[in-house]
């Protein structure tokens, strides 16, 4: 149950950042759940192997290469599901950033709401 219920706060994260961001675009909010699900399994299968192979970047970059992998990752998504656009990897880590920020305010009401 919290898995669906955090996949649904991603998806209306999506869904806020493509109000809020001009050249980010969702048809409409059953490709936000489509987004926030393909989101969820490339971070958690592809982004650890881009990690892995970008190892000597990320520490020569003190890290923030990890920033660029996440926009890739945002912009492989694009690419797989028809009915989102992000045009241009700036965008892509805007988002990206921006979306993070997102779900840790919304997960952290999640588990304000489980303490009490």
């Amino acid at each position: 149950m919290k898995l669906i219920l955090r996949i649904l706060l991603s998806a209306l994260a999506v869904v806020i950042l493509s109000k809020v961001l001009p050249h980010v675009s969702v048809d409409n909010y059953f490709t936000a759940i489509v987004v926030a699900i393909v989101l969820s399994l490339l971070n958690f299968i592809v982004k650890p192997i881009l990690v892995i192979l970008t190892l000597p970047v990320t520490i020569v970059t003190f890290g923030l290469f990890l920033l660029i992998i996440n926009a890739i990752i945002i912009l492989l998504a694009d690419n797989l599901i028809g009915g989102f656009n992000v045009d241009g990897i700036w965008w892509a880590l805007l988002f990206s950033l921006l979306l993070s920020l997102l779900q840790s305010l919304l997960f952290s009401l999640l588990k304000e709401k489980d303490k009490v």
